[in-house]
């Protein structure tokens, strides 16, 4: 999701990005006081990752998710080294922001992922794209959800594989001013068919940043971001009709009431120092995967982007 300098999709920057009370001025009701003191920072504790599922079925499937804000950089940033070391089966990335032809050959040609597959858009350069590394080839591979008007940014694969469908998407943002907030909303209703009419041939995994902070637990800051893009009604809405569809967010699912879990923080105000952040990435599961899930990861500790990775593990 972009955030800095005059970009496209400028993200949801909270108002109090530290999430300090401002201090009382002189001359105004309260002068004299003393300021309060700053929040205490809380940190997320990514706890022992869960192997088995509830019917002590271990996992056999894992899937990794990263905006990384930029392949190129994030290859600088030494992104591919966490890649092999989280060693997942699938590995799915959103944001690239780089066409094909120029992507370096540090990835283009990693040897633990012989099938790649990238989605850029048709006609912006250093814009959105997707991509989805497979250690093991799928049956069909997809791009886009057959609508033109959402297919051109390049935000969506579809790999089919024996039992499942995976997605890779990178959700539209409302942008600053929400002056795609309309667009938003019919990406939205399509998507939601589109995931449907997958969902009717074979259980699907949906992953990536869906761009939305889904209830107020899943930011720092709600009270001040009801009309921040990310976390508007009508995108909060979007997200619970798609969940009640049919489809579990696997992190809630898990935790539904752990706090301070998030996996953007924006570039500015040592937000992610004072973990002031939302959480926008996700795994979204068929409620018929339910009893092959294990765990929902969120490896916030990991550095290379404005976001972090997140990671599932199914017993599949």
């Amino acid at each position: 999701m972009p955030k800095r300098g005059k970009k496209e999709e400028v993200c949801a920057a909270e108002p109090q990005e530290d999430g300090n009370e401002p201090e009382v001025k002189k001359g105004k009701k309260g002068a004299g006081k003393a300021a309060k003191e700053p929040e205490p920072v809380v940190l997320y504790e990514d706890a022992p990752d869960n192997v088995t599922s509830a019917d002590g079925k271990k996992y056999t499937l894992k899937i990794s998710s990263w905006n990384v804000d930029g392949i190129r950089a994030w290859i600088k940033k030494q992104g591919l080294n966490w890649v092999r070391e989280e060693d997942p089966h699938i590995m799915c990335l959103q944001e690239i922001k780089c066409a094909e032809k120029l992507l370096p050959p540090d990835v283009k040609d990693m040897p633990e992922y012989p099938h790649k597959y990238w989605a850029c858009p048709d006609e912006k350069e250093g814009y959105s794209g997707v991509a989805m590394l497979c250690k093991d080839k799928p049956l069909n591979v997809t791009y886009g959800i057959g609508i033109e008007e959402h297919d051109k940014e390049g935000r969506v694969i579809t790999a089919e594989f024996d039992s499942f469908f995976v997605i890779a998407a990178y959700i539209p943002n409302s942008s600053r001013g929400l002056v795609r907030l309309d667009y938003r909303q019919r990406w939205d209703v399509d998507f939601r068919a589109y995931l449907k009419g997958l969902d009717s041939k074979k259980p699907l995994i949906l992953c990536g940043d869906l761009n939305v902070a889904h209830q107020e637990i899943d930011l720092k800051n709600p009270k001040t971001n009801k009309k921040t893009p990310g976390f508007t009604p009508q995108e909060r809405q979007g997200f619970g009709e798609l969940l009640a569809e049919g489809y579990l967010d696997s992190f809630r699912e898990l935790y539904p009431d752990k706090p301070s879990a998030y996996t953007f923080w924006t570039y500015m105000m040592n937000a992610r120092a004072k973990n002031v952040g939302w959480r926008l990435d996700y795994f979204v599961l068929s409620k018929a995967l339910r009893p092959a899930l294990c765990d929902c990861k969120i490896r916030s500790k990991v550095m290379g982007s404005d976001h972090c990775p997140i990671t599932l593990l199914m017993a599949i």
